[in-house]
């Protein structure tokens, strides 16, 4: 969510620091901010709204400094004001803070019964105020930190400054991501490596309760007060690639690029119409004992999942549950030997799903169960990737904006390679079957670049929507996640309320939701719901509804007044959903650009949710 940027180096670092926070803005934010130490003192400029306005005052004020850290804020405690936003001062002590201090009010009050005085209403300045309060027992500055941090209780990521230490930046980890970027004379940290790719593509991915002194020269990283060795990784120059290019927004791009990623997606397991001999090889044991799967998710991921689901009990008799993560979590579920636990995440950092996966690890320790562990996962370094048995990436790229397209897409393309490999270990699937999906699966990105085809009429048709306040989408089968996508992406991006439901349901209660101002989005690909879908669409008319029909080109389904229809090139039911999420996606997007919403980083949301 928020994002961290800092660094100590033997030449300024301004532009550096202004630039990483320029890189992290795809993640969602309110307000930002810089500290450097300059000539024992602190230097701070912060501003409301974007990096932009930021980097404007720190021009007209043109402070300097080869120690520093900076940051964009996420609102949590305390609104988006200029004195909540960080980095947050105590004296000598500057502070930037992603995740969440729980217990930060019980601190404050000591705090202020020791005369501390509050500027903010947020839970960093507490930390701040710890720091400083300890140095009066310590000159050490890494001892002060590894001192208050028993104190915190919640998920975080730290990085700290001093003015009696101008060549030492102290980080934390607990909870929320940071990594290390290694240079040559200089080193730098940040919640996320895209930020520091302009200075260097070394880094070193930190753990929990790591504890870290960077100085120009060297990086000790701190374990229960040991130090401890964590290895140089070098990422490919290629994650950089993340201009918007000819492209207006980047949501937009990432839309267009879906043929591409899925490519990239498919190839890593796929040999002609066969899975490759090394596909996912070293979890074939696993595999074959495995006897259900519970996939854990949120957001857009928890809609793969959903899809997933009919997959796995169609296609390998695998009976197979979906749960939000945030629910999982916190109901205490019985843990099942011989379960696939699947956590699926754009980012593999979301707080809850991380959460929920290290609970039932946990709890299936404690009870001596063999379950297996398995990622589905965009970045190769992330937390979950590093915590499971097993991990699928799914190749898609940097994926900037906030409205997950292409994340999702291969998510699915992902999950369905994750189904082929488990049906042939367990000799569920008839390798005639595995041929043919695999097959469909390399026509994939062609019926995309098809449907993509379609995009000026989606244009036309988004004209319609800009003035309305709801929508429903409606789908069936597989097409209800994809349902439930779209109204999130309406949502998220328009700021239009809109509900997916499964058609079925519209007897039982959004059928009084429908008259003339209700668009209705229908999803209606060749499959063996399409009459029944056809009988719902009649009843939507016959209340005055106005119907959105993406149909395909086979369906019958024909232009009339009040209903407009989409064709959408023909693909197998099974893989319908991933070619049906790319009109809805447009749709959204073309709504949003309608209607001068913030395309790429709509108000009040985060990209990585690195907080509960």
């Amino acid at each position: 969510m928020c994002g961290i940027v800092g660094g100590v180096a033997e030449r300024s670092i301004t532009n550096i620091l202004i630039e990483g926070l320029k890189r992290l803005e795809y993640r969602g934010y309110d307000s930002a901010g810089v500290a450097l130490v300059d000539q024992c003192q602190i230097l701070r400029e912060r501003r409301v709204g974007k990096v932009a306005n930021l980097e404007q005052a720190v021009n007209e004020s043109n402070i300097q400094g080869s120690l520093g850290i900076a940051h964009t804020r996420w609102a949590t405690h305390g609104k988006p004001t200029e004195n909540n936003a960080h980095p947050h001062i105590s004296d000598t002590v500057a502070v930037v803070h992603n995740g969440i201090i729980e217990n930060y009010q019980e601190l404050k009050d000591d705090l202020e019964a020791l005369g501390y005085v509050f500027t903010s209403q947020t839970d960093t300045e507490v930390v701040a105020h710890l720091i400083h309060d300890a140095l009066k027992s310590t000159p050490d500055l890494l001892k002060a930190v590894t001192q208050i941090v028993p104190q915190l209780k919640g998920a975080y990521a730290l990085g700290i400054v001093h003015t009696d230490h101008p060549n030492e930046l102290i980080a934390v980890r607990e909870g929320s991501p940071l990594v290390i970027g290694v240079g040559i004379g200089e080193n730098f940290i940040s919640s996320d490596q895209l930020a520091l790719l302009p200075v260097t593509n070394r880094f070193i991915y930190l753990e929990e309760g790591d504890i870290v002194r960077l100085t120009r020269e060297s990086i000790e990283i701190f374990v229960d007060d040991q130090l401890i060795d964590r290895p140089v990784k070098e990422l490919d120059a290629t994650v950089s690639n993340a201009s918007k290019g000819e492209y207006k927004h980047y949501m937009l791009k990432e839309i267009y690029e879906q043929p591409e990623a899925i490519q990239q997606t498919i190839s890593q397991a796929l040999n002609g119409n066969a899975l490759r001999d090394d596909f996912l090889q070293h979890a074939e044991v696993d595999f074959k004992n495995i006897q259900q799967v519970q996939i854990i998710a949120c957001g857009t991921s928890y809609h793969a999942g959903m899809i997933a689901k009919y997959w796995f009990e169609q296609l390998i008799d695998l009976p197979c549950q979906v749960e939000i993560a945030s629910e999982f979590r916190y109901r205490s579920p019985v843990i099942v030997g011989n379960t696939l636990y699947v956590c699926i995440s754009q980012s593999g950092e979301t707080a809850d799903t991380l959460a929920a996966l290290r609970d039932t690890q946990k709890r299936a320790k404690a009870k001596s169960l063999n379950i297996t562990t398995m990622t589905i996962c965009n970045v190769a370094t992330s937390s979950m990737v590093r915590e499971t048995n097993h991990h699928l990436l799914t190749l898609a790229g940097p994926e900037i904006g906030v409205a997950s397209t292409k994340a999702f897409t291969t998510q699915l393309a992902a999950l369905m390679l994750l189904i082929l490999k488990i049906g042939q270990i367990k000799q569920t699937m008839p390798v005639e079957k595995i041929a043919e999906i695999t097959a469909e699966l390399w026509h994939i990105p062609k019926v995309i670049l098809d449907t993509l085809q379609n995009d000026k009429e989606i244009l036309r048709l988004s004209d319609l929507f800009k003035e309305k306040q709801h929508c429903l989408f409606l789908g069936r089968g597989t097409q209800f996640p994809i349902a439930l996508e779209g109204a999130l992406k309406l949502k998220e991006i328009s700021y239009i309320h809109a509900e997916g439901y499964a058609a079925g349901e519209l007897k039982h209660g959004p059928l009084a939701l429908v008259d003339h101002d209700m668009p209705v989005v229908i999803l209606a690909p060749q499959d063996d719901m399409l009459d029944k879908l056809k009988s719902n669409m009649e009843e939507v008319q016959a209340r005055g509804g106005e119907l959105f029909v993406f149909a395909d080109e086979n369906s019958g389904i024909k232009n009339k007044d009040r209903q407009h229809v989409v064709n959408v090139p023909t693909i197998s039911s099974l893989l319908a959903p991933i070619v049906y999420s790319i009109p809805v996606q447009l749709l959204s997007y073309h709504v949003a650009v309608l209607r001068g919403t913030d395309v790429d980083q709509p108000r009040n949301l985060a990209k990585s949710v690195t907080v509960e």
